[in-house]
């Protein structure tokens, strides 16, 4: 018996410290910013970009490729690229993507990437205030394939005030001259636009703060984990799902932890016929242990047509 709890004990320690790693985006924030803006000075690229695309690409650092290869903005090594590799599957099996010695080398390549590519030329004509114009930009010129890239880089920005390390700045160097040192040293080359990186982390919609996808067709939850770097059991722990669990086409899949309560706006919910607890928890971006706490029921009960369930304010005891 002892041997057994203490074998428990050590499997929740290690659980807990795997948990503890993944970082916030408060922190992410904090820990990258000054690179971002260093970058901004060297180049041109506005700080809130850079620091949006980071955050929206690698799941705010917490991305196997950003964890294993440093890699923090999905680029693909593509022809002429001489340094280190990893290897995952993403449009096609076992593709090779970039892996750096540390994040400062990423962001860098990032600016280079942008700096070297004459597709992106006209971006640099915006003002380094003008991250709009810059996420849309991004978005017009191919850099990722989903529609609504420019609209969660614009989110991402404002919802993080990340609009307060942009300046009015001369970059130390213009597009053409950053493309001359690129084509003399031939580490960059142009690649046709489908051939661009597609991260897809540019699928990623939020709700409450927090991050979610729509299942697809032939999606289950292995591969949902592995196309967002995460382990298939931090997917069912998001989404309180057991291991026996279906995924639907069209179902919200939550790809970090839910909340606590809901967002201001909503305070109580209407059941509707056939509606669960997890239903529910599901819509407002709720942990369902929280909502059944906010309405002091007991785990494993479900509501009847027409309850009124609280979404923020714990209900009063009858």
């Amino acid at each position: 018996m002892r041997k057994v709890l203490f074998t428990v004990v050590v499997l929740m320690t290690m659980l807990q410290s795997v948990v503890a790693q993944r970082i916030t985006r408060t922190q992410y924030i904090d820990k990258y910013y000054k690179i971002a803006v260093r970058e901004m000075n060297r180049v041109g690229i506005p700080a809130s970009i850079t620091l949006a695309q980071g955050i929206l690409e690698s799941g705010d650092g917490n991305s196997t490729l950003a964890r294993k290869a440093n890699n923090h903005f999905g680029i693909k090594c593509h022809k002429g690229w001489q340094g280190e590799s990893m290897y995952r599957d993403d449009d096609l099996p076992n593709e090779c993507f970039r892996s750096y010695k540390d994040a400062d080398q990423s962001f860098v390549d990032h600016s280079e990437f942008l700096c070297t590519h004459k597709r992106y030329a006209f971006l640099f004509e915006y003002g380094t205030t003008d991250y709009k114009s810059w996420a849309k930009g991004l978005k017009q010129a191919g850099y990722a394939t989903s529609p609504t890239y420019a609209e969660r880089l614009i989110e991402i920005i404002e919802s993080n005030d990340l609009t307060r390390f942009d300046k009015n700045v001369e970059p130390e160097s213009t597009p053409e001259e950053r493309t001359e040192i690129a084509e003399q040293t031939n580490n960059f080359i142009e690649v046709e636009v489908n051939d661009l990186e597609v991260s897809p982390f540019g699928n990623i919609k939020t709700n409450n703060r927090t991050d979610y996808v729509e299942v697809m067709p032939g999606d289950n939850i292995e591969s949902l984990a592995d196309r967002y770097w995460l382990e298939p059991w931090q997917l069912r722990m998001f989404n309180e799902l057991d291991a026996k669990a279906k995924l639907k086409v069209g179902q919200r899949l939550y790809i970090s932890r839910k909340q606590s309560k809901a967002e201001k706006k909503y305070k109580t919910h209407t059941v509707k016929k056939g509606e669960t607890m997890h239903d529910i928890a599901q819509l407002y971006a709720i942990r369902l242990k929280a909502l059944y706490k906010l309405n002091v029921m007991e785990e494993g009960t479900q509501p009847n047509e027409g309850d009124i369930i609280q979404l923020r304010k714990k209900a009063k005891k009858k």
